[in-house]
Formats: C-alpha cells, structure tokens, sequence
C-alpha cells in the first residue's frame, strides 16, 4: 500500500502509514518498520488529542511536531490514519531585532 503521497514529501527522510491503534499500515525510509517510533509518536498522537477539552472544530488536533537537532518527526491524522514523516531540520540563526 503506498504511503498515500506521504513517501513524495520533499526532503523526506522516511514515513509511517499508521492505524488508529498504531499498527504501521506503510511504511518507507529511515522509518520502515520502525515499530519503536510508531509506538512512541501514536502515545504522543493520544495525548494531544485527548488535551483538546471541547468540540470546537478550530481547536482540533492538526499536527504534532517533535524536533530533534538535525531531523523532525510531523504526525497528523488523516482518513483515521496517523501519517508520520521524518524530514531534515536545519535550525535557522535567530533574526537580531
């Protein structure tokens, strides 16, 4: 099963295709069958859900981003999936005011 256009994000280092209860549907990369982080990133996926406390639409969960020092995980849910992309980050110096 293909990533769902997830495997095309530019500068993409791999990607997690997960259930709901987070079993990896796909997956690509640096993350093929990375059990360990699609564990982690799905407890990680609950817990910000669950702290949205009402059921205004504009508050709800969008994206989670964990940031590391070169690389960064971004999850969503999509069609009751969990889609997860390792990407390169490269920190920019701070803007001097």
């Amino acid at each position: 099963m293909a990533g769902q256009g997830i495997e095309r994000i530019p500068d993409s280092l791999g990607y997690l295709v997960l259930t709901e209860d987070g079993a990896v549907v796909s997956s690509g990369g640096d993350l093929e069958n990375d059990e360990t982080v699609a564990t982690k990133i799905s407890k990680m996926v609950y817990t910000a859900v669950k702290l949205v406390t009402n059921n205004d639409r504009k508050d709800s969960f969008k994206r989670l981003t964990v940031v590391y020092d070169n690389f960064l995980y971004a999850a969503t849910i999509s069609n009751h999936k969990i889609l997860v992309s390792k990407r390169k980050y490269v920190p920019q110096d701070p803007v001097a005011a």
